[in-house]
């Protein structure tokens, strides 16, 4: 019997799914007696005009379709996911971190003065709220800024692309394959870092289907790194269409690509992350790592089970 799992991956997200894109590409769900079947996210709350406070953004308005259950798991960045698992109405559990190392740089505009870290003082910074490019704008600047320089205001991607090149912003969070396109077109990079990323599913999803979509996508991880350029199809043609055109796989510097194993989340790591988002004040107190991750085998009890066998 085949399963069919539905998850995001097309569109914008298209570069945190890859491993999923590809595995399904070369036939390794199908050996595995999964089809997987991807759907566009779907924002809720559209943002119309900039917003200075992500208490008025929804964390969870660009996966909708997971909470409205037409999707069964997705991917995004670790601090997000603990906040969306926190909030979810469908009762979303994190079974694990994701195949994808995203990158994250701030830009300026060409020719700007935003140089450097220190020059971003009390700027408008364009984030998206609640995603990675949010938290890591953070991460990235609270070494060189007091938290009150630190001024993020909420965009949707394009639109702060747009801002900062306008003028009305001075620096827009990017991920790939914007940073790609920003650097083609001139855009200085002020800083750039890496971070990790969760898996969300719904509280009632197969764990065991789960293992073999991991199994799937080690594969997949494999052959992508070997062989990146092959696959940065996918990534290109997730750019709006006003963008067709602007990039090539030999654009890309590959080693921004990141892709690893998927692998169990830790109490550790949780905490960490959590205890940041709380000094920032990004998450209500009173979330625990036991009602948000879920407890089945491959998690952190598991693999610290495996590891003492093999001691």
């Amino acid at each position: 019997m085949t399963i069919t799992v539905r998850t995001e991956g097309i569109g914008p997200s298209a570069v945190f799914a890859l491993p999923w894109l590809v595995a399904d590409e070369l036939g390794y769900f199908a050996e595995e007696g999964i089809e997987v079947e991807f759907v566009r996210n779907r924002a809720e709350q559209v943002l119309t005009e900039p917003v200075a406070d992500h208490e008025l953004v929804d964390s969870i308005r660009n996966h909708v379709p997971f909470e409205e259950g037409q999707v069964d798991v997705y991917r995004a960045c670790e601090w997000g996911q603990i906040r969306r698992a926190a909030d979810s109405r469908r009762g979303a559990k994190i079974f694990g971190k994701r195949s994808s190392v995203a990158v994250m740089a701030l830009m300026s505009a060409p020719g700007s003065p935003y140089t450097y870290p220190q020059t971003l003082a009390g700027e408008p910074i364009a984030v998206s709220f609640h995603n990675g490019n949010h938290y890591a704008a953070i991460q990235m600047l609270e070494g060189f800024l007091e938290a009150g320089e630190i001024k993020a205001v909420g965009y949707h991607t394009i639109d702060g692309y747009r801002a900062v090149q306008a003028g009305e912003a001075a620096v827009v969070a990017l991920s790939e394959p914007w940073i790609t396109l920003a650097e083609k077109q001139g855009f200085q990079k002020v800083i750039e870092t890496h971070y990790a990323g969760l898996e969300l599913a719904a509280p009632n999803f197969d764990h065991d289907v789960y293992l073999g979509c991991n199994r799937a996508i080690t594969r997949a991880v494999a052959d992508i790194n070997a062989d990146k350029r092959a696959y940065l199809h996918y990534l290109i043609d997730s750019l709006p269409a006003v963008f067709a055109g602007e990039i090539t796989p030999a654009d890309f510097h590959l080693p921004r690509l990141r892709y690893v194993k998927p692998e169990p989340y830790t109490h550790l790591e949780f905490e960490k992350a959590y205890s940041w988002m709380r000094r920032w004040g990004l998450i209500e107190s009173g979330s625990r790592y036991e009602d948000l991750v879920f407890p089945g085998p491959g998690t952190e009890a598991d693999a610290e089970a495996d590891a003492d066998a093999a001691r």
